[in-house]
């Protein structure tokens, strides 16, 4: 062999006076379901370090769409020898979610093994395919990425044209991106498989992302301190609180300890519609749940917020942390903004890469261009 958690929670914006549920819109959330399936054979660091620097990145491109996405995101790794090899070492990392914190926490985790392994691009489609709870519906788009550099047609076990069948049969489209030269000769299998399943094809640099120069902005302190800031408005509660609570301030950190304005990224997701965690933070629960009621919280449940405080002053509390998150989701929106701006012409003064794409160049030109299909666009 050749060396060689993307949510089905309602995602809408935090709006200061929304105490309850948030209004129904005419153009309601569209499920949008983001399953990454990464190689992580020995040769592909490069694009396990890209996927870990670029999700934000990502998200954040999603968040622009409008109608607003309702967005999961799903997590499947193979062609590592320490797996299960009855499973064509195949594994799951993460279900669906709309926890983006914990696909990042997966994300972070994956290591890339030693020669010895087979890269089975039908084992790890079908049983992405198989194994999660896909949106439903006419009106949801359903991406599956399959990221890899070797031979598509490994698998002696399951077909390429079974998986392209079973995914048409799902509403599930299937895109594949080669990381290697778009001449070489293996290059052509992956484009033949996503076109077998209506989807795209694109070949990338897997090792762009950790090699361009970044480009920093006057906007990227403030932006990670105000995202270290809405820290403090959440309210975590229940069976998952601890948790949820532990893993933002983890993946804080190794945003934080990541090159390439990363942590900037993460502050920006963290103001936008998609990072919600309604299992287990009571503002994202009642601005995605309709008819909230505090009072129906079970009181071991709650936060020590407000246990301290009467059941009729839980909801002003509720009120006032809301508004406080609102206020600063404003503040690095704006930031945001002024940061991408900034970006945008810096490049411009560059010269235009002549190589192949990064792996978020690709990701995000094929979900703009399969969320039209759905009717979305993204609002710049």
């Amino acid at each position: 062999m050749r060396a060689g958690r993307f949510l089905a929670a309602l995602t809408v914006a935090v709006c200061p006076l929304a105490v309850r549920a948030a209004p129904e819109t005419a153009d309601k959330p569209k499920p949008v379901d983001v399953v990454l399936c990464l190689d992580t054979s020995n040769s592909m660091d490069g694009l396990i370090d890209s996927a870990k620097r670029k999700l934000w990145a990502v998200v954040n491109d999603l968040a622009k769409m409008e109608p607003a996405p309702a967005l999961r995101v799903g997590l499947y790794s193979y062609g590592n020898n320490t797996y299960d090899r009855a499973r064509g070492w195949v594994r799951k990392e993460v279900d669906l979610t709309t926890d983006l914190d914990e696909v990042y926490k997966r994300i972070n985790g994956l290591r890339c093994a030693a020669p010895g392994s087979d890269e089975y691009v039908a084992r790890v489609t079908r049983d992405a395919l198989a194994g999660l709870k896909w949106a439903g519906g006419k009106d949801a788009l359903r991406l599956l990425f399959v990221c890899g550099n070797e031979p598509v047609d490994q698998d002696k076990e399951v077909s390429l044209g079974s998986v392209a069948e079973r995914a048409k049969v799902q509403g599930v489209v299937i895109n594949t991106i080669y990381c290697g030269p778009a001449n070489h000769p293996e290059a052509a299998g992956w484009s033949a498989f996503a076109g077998r399943c209506g989807g795209k094809y694109a070949n990338i640099d897997q090792d762009r992302g950790r090699t361009e120069i970044t480009i920093r902005t006057p906007f990227d302190a403030e932006i990670e301190k105000l995202g270290a800031k809405i820290n403090e408005t959440y309210l975590w509660y229940g069976a998952n609180g601890a948790a949820g609570r532990e893993n933002q301030l983890a993946q804080d950190k190794n945003a934080a300890g990541a090159a390439g304005g990363v942590a900037a990224e993460r502050g920006v997701t963290k103001a936008s519609r998609v990072y919600r965690n309604a299992e287990a933070d009571l503002i994202d629960r009642m601005q995605s749940e309709k008819d909230f009621d505090v009072k129906k919280i079970k009181e071991a449940d709650l936060p020590d917020e407000l246990k301290k405080l009467k059941p009729e002053e839980r909801e002003a509390y509720l009120k006032r942390k809301a508004d406080e998150r609102a206020a600063i989701q404003k503040k690095i929106a704006d930031l945001g903004a002024r940061r991408a701006k900034y970006i945008e012409d810096e490049k411009n003064k560059q010269p235009k890469p002549v190589a192949e794409k990064a792996l978020d160049e690709a990701l995000r030109a094929i979900i703009r261009d399969q969320a039209a299909t759905k009717g979305m666009k993204a609002k710049e």
